[in-house]
């Protein structure tokens, strides 16, 4: 009697945690559709701002080689780096937006142009 006990609350266990992962992931695909629906409705602008300042986020992560969970065979690392960039407009108000890789490298900080946008999807600046 007690093995079933035992057998069952981890069951149940189980079964609520993956409940709680599914809720999280669901989550997590909501709030990319909603922003996603939000800059598709937002106006694209084009405004006078100049580039305050630039970040990179660098995330790892490492897999086991040949799908062994041992790691035996070692690892396999990959990287992905994400990039922002911070603009001030003429009101004073400033925005950090992604921006992809192939133009960050252009964006120098104190540059003053022109940066369009829709609603926080970055579409380019101008150097004026």
């Amino acid at each position: 009697m007690t093995n079933f006990l035992v057998g069952g609350f981890f069951k149940f266990v189980y079964v609520v945690i993956f409940i709680v992962f599914l809720g999280i992931f669901f989550f997590a695909v909501y709030r990319i559709v909603k922003q996603k629906r939000k800059d598709d409705r937002s106006p694209r602008l084009t405004v006078p701002a100049r580039i305050v300042s630039k970040r990179t986020d660098v995330s790892q992560h490492s897999d086991p080689v040949g799908g062994d969970i041992t790691g035996a065979h070692g690892y396999s690392t990959t990287s992905s780096t994400t990039y922002y960039a911070t603009f001030q407009v003429e009101s004073g108000d400033r925005m950090e937006l992604r921006v992809p890789g192939s133009q960050y490298g252009f964006l120098v900080e104190g540059d003053r142009g022109r940066l369009t946008f829709q609603g926080s999807r970055f579409l380019g600046f101008e150097r004026s």
